[in-house]
């Protein structure tokens, strides 16, 4: 089904419209419409317009008003202040644009005209390390973009860039030759747990790391391993593999306690690149782009100096021949524009890594990977931090697990839904706990701006009170609880009702809900959706302290409202579905 305009685009249409047959002159100029407290609309373009022209502002607003034809849309205009427009739209106006949403499967959201392929770089954890608070926004805001972006039309590549390779590695597979028991499962054949996995890890890591510090003879094998590896030889390979595997069943075990879901194909490590590396070193030389500097090679920035005011390059190639972060980035892009033919390359990476890609997507620029077809975009985050505003610690000062953070949410929610639940079993509650927890830490995360730190409050995060993704999902719950009670009385637009203030206000909410998610995407903007779905579940809660649905005065009122509830509810669960949380049909 082809989307639905919406009313602000229809206003828009109709003033400009009016607008040229008033000023000929003026082409087709924008009217610069905006949803006002004073109407349902303001249109402030003709200032502008009468100053280009040298006319009166009022007179030429009130020329475009008279140009205007009839119509069904607009109830009435009024000309205010030095020329503006406020514009109020006729209730059945707003009925029949929200039937016609509720009559597409998308509710009436286009699909982006000029969509292209996007990879999205997020989720990175590295192997036989175990994944911290710090890992929890670019999991979060990636997957939730991820979402967005196909609902617009965009073809999506995911990729993991998870940290599989380096120095750290000669030292754990050299390790594990010499203790060949370490990595074996307690539980035999059965499913291991991602708990089991990562205190294998973590135990292995801690005692070759001693034996690393404590042991010349043995550093000098471990650092022997790491030519081994980047060598490719195959007993050290098959070593280092185990160590990924077993990393895998970790990582999803987080990821799905996150409810997020992350694909194996999709996980294309720094490994995944070292067959481009000497190659992608030699284009940058060749062309120039990079040089060698005392050894390394090096591509240098005019605007990026160091303290002493020297200039600090992007190093791509150590002076020892090893390879950095830099060689990997950039062998990546290649790939990504070359193999996966993107149009668009995310990167949702800590704000702290602004400059590496800064420099990242300017040597790219320069080589001619990146161009004006294809662009690299980093969408930076902040920190979590504390309730004290400090970075996000345990008592102990150590960084907090995410297995542990993500458990408490659970508690907390668990909790809250047990306090609440009439009629939930125990099973209920825990399921329902699992999606209030892993909703409420999503939301927290994602209704801030992404480039804001911001604070980790378990308590706020549960709260039923205030802009918390349980407020949300207690709206949903609640419809859902209105629709079951309604009985034989089905939702039914019906345009020719009069609307009470509250129910205008909720109908020209839901009208936006397009708009807000082509801007969302647009802007790799997550915290817009979450604050358009917060409002919305506000103006529902007016909505339904002012206006009895069920014991509505006329049936076809009751029918009308039931309508008004039945879009709220499916509005708010496509938006908290592109947000990656659930919203139970009861609570």
């Amino acid at each position: 089904m082809a989307s639905v305009p919406s009313l602000a685009s229809t206003v828009q249409q109709r003033l400009a419209e009016g607008l040229s047959a008033a000023l000929p002159e003026a082409g087709s100029a924008d009217p610069l419409l905006r949803r006002s407290d004073r109407a349902d609309f303001q249109a402030n373009g003709i200032l502008a317009l009468a100053k280009r022209f040298k006319g009166n502002p009022r007179e030429l607003a009130a020329k475009v008003v008279e140009a205007i034809p009839a119509n069904d849309v607009l109830k009435e205009i009024e000309v205010s202040g030095p020329g503006f427009l406020n514009i109020t739209v006729s209730d059945a106006a707003i009925v029949e644009t929200l039937a016609a949403r509720a009559a597409d499967a998308r509710l009436g959201v286009p699909l982006n005209e000029s969509a292209g392929t996007t990879v999205i770089d997020y989720a990175q954890p590295n192997v036989a390390k175990e994944m911290h608070v710090g890992h929890l926004r670019s999991a979060v805001i990636g997957a939730a973009m991820v979402e967005i972006l196909e609902f617009t039309g965009e073809t999506v590549v995911r990729r993991h860039h998870i940290g599989d390779w380096g120095t750290q590695f000669g030292m754990l597979i050299q390790y594990l030759i010499e203790h060949p028991h370490e990595l074996d499962h307690k539980s035999g054949d059965a499913e291991v747990s991602g708990e089991e996995a990562m205190s294998n890890l973590n135990r292995l890591y801690k005692a070759s790391r001693a034996l690393f510090d404590a042991d010349e003879e043995f550093k000098t094998r471990a650092r022997a391993r790491v030519v081994d590896l980047q060598a490719g030889d195959e007993e050290t390979l098959a070593l280092w593999q185990r160590f990924v595997d077993e990393s895998k069943i970790y990582f999803y075990s987080v990821f799905e306690k996150l409810d997020m879901d992350i694909r194996d194909p999709d996980i294309v490590g720094e490994s995944g690149y070292n067959d481009m590396l000497q190659e992608t070193c030699r284009l940058l030389e060749e062309s120039g782009v990079a040089v060698r500097s005392e050894g390394a090679l090096c591509v240098f920035f005019d605007d990026v100096k160091g303290p002493d005011g020297n200039p600090v390059p992007l190093i791509v190639q150590k002076s020892d021949g090893g390879f950095g972060y830099a060689a990997t980035d950039l062998s990546a892009i290649r790939d990504r524009v070359r193999n996966l033919k993107a149009s668009t390359l995310l990167y949702v990476v800590d704000a702290r890594q602004s400059l590496h890609f800064k420099m990242v997507f300017e040597t790219a620029r320069r080589a001619g990977w990146l161009n004006d077809e294809v662009k690299a975009v980093q969408l930076a985050f902040g920190t979590v931090l504390g309730k004290d505003g400090k970075p996000f610690k345990t008592r102990e000062g150590e960084t907090v697990r995410l297995v542990d953070l993500l458990d408490e949410a659970i508690e907390r929610a668990s909790a809250v839904v047990r306090e609440k639940a009439q009629d939930l079993t125990e099973e209920e509650i825990a399921e329902r706990g699992a999606q209030v927890g892993i909703g409420a830490v999503k939301y927290a995360d994602l209704s801030t701006s992404a480039a804001r730190d911001y604070k980790f409050d378990l308590d706020q995060m549960v709260s039923l009170n205030g802009d918390t993704s349980v407020y949300l999902q207690y709206a949903y719950a609640r419809i859902q609880s209105i629709l079951r009670k309604a009985g034989d009385a089905k939702p039914v637009a019906r345009p020719e009702l009069e609307l009470a203030p509250s129910e205008r206000a909720l109908g020209l909410h839901l009208d936006g809900f397009g708009e807000v998610v082509a801007e969302t995407a647009a802007e790799y903007a997550p915290h817009k959706l979450a604050a358009y779905l917060y409002q919305l579940a506000s103006l529902y809660t007016t909505f339904y302290s002012e206006c009895p649905v069920l014991k509505a005065d006329t049936p076809e009122q009751v029918e009308n409202r039931l309508f008004l509830c039945d879009l709220t509810a499916r509005t708010l669960h496509q938006g908290m579905a592109l947000l990656g949380i659930r919203t139970p049909e009861r609570l």
